[in-house]
């Protein structure tokens, strides 16, 4: 597939594979059923890093795939909200682009356009109903389509429905040394002069 996007997921990859593995699994993407799932921790604990990972594996079982980055932050304003559903409609469509008035008319050229579609969405740190209200209804898109929903509010999950949760764990004390060494010092462990 000469056309597929990889997402740069982390310099150290340190429990990436294993955690994208258990989510992939979890979240069974080759059913016929459409769906969304979450995954759901702490801030700062890597969610989005599992969330790329689990994209670049599983993008390619779809006619059409977007992960939005930062929906929390990018849908604060009117603008961020046409923006997001402007690229929705663009990286599913590849590179179509449509002129959206507001966001209501964003809503139903999503609905109309993506309704028979098999696609991956993945929507990173969500904090908001209306966020998703904005974005998506699962039920729009075709069979065996799948959202992806990242956030560090599990009740948002509970709320929109969301049935199965991945709870990303934070690492054991030895693996969180080894990534702060790896990315501090480019090696797994920190240099002797730096520990007297």
């Amino acid at each position: 597939v000469l056309n597929r996007t990889y997402l740069n997921v982390a310099k150290y990859s340190i429990r990436i594979e294993s955690c994208a593995e258990e989510v992939e699994q979890l979240f069974g993407v080759s059913g016929h059923d459409h769906r969304v799932d979450g995954i759901w921790g702490t801030s700062g604990i890597g969610k989005t890093t599992i969330a790329k990972a689990v994209y670049n594996a599983i993008a390619h079982k779809f006619e059409g795939s977007c992960f939005l980055a930062d929906v929390r932050e990018t849908s604060t304003s009117h603008e961020g909200v046409i923006k997001l559903q402007s690229t929705l409609l663009s990286k599913v469509l590849r590179g179509t682009e449509l002129k959206i008035d507001d966001v209501h008319h964003g809503i139903s050229l999503i609905e109309k356009l993506l309704r028979r579609k098999k696609i991956l969405l993945i929507l990173d740190d969500v904090d908001e109903l209306e966020q998703l209200n904005n974005l998506v209804e699962v039920n729009w898109f075709g069979e065996g389509s799948r959202v992806i929903i990242t956030t560090k509010d599990r009740g948002l999950l509970e709320c929109y429905g969301v049935e199965l949760i991945y709870e990303f764990q934070k690492l054991e004390d030895d693996k969180a040394l080894e990534l702060l060494c790896l990315n501090a010092f480019g090696r797994k462990e920190p240099s002797d002069d730096y520990l007297s």
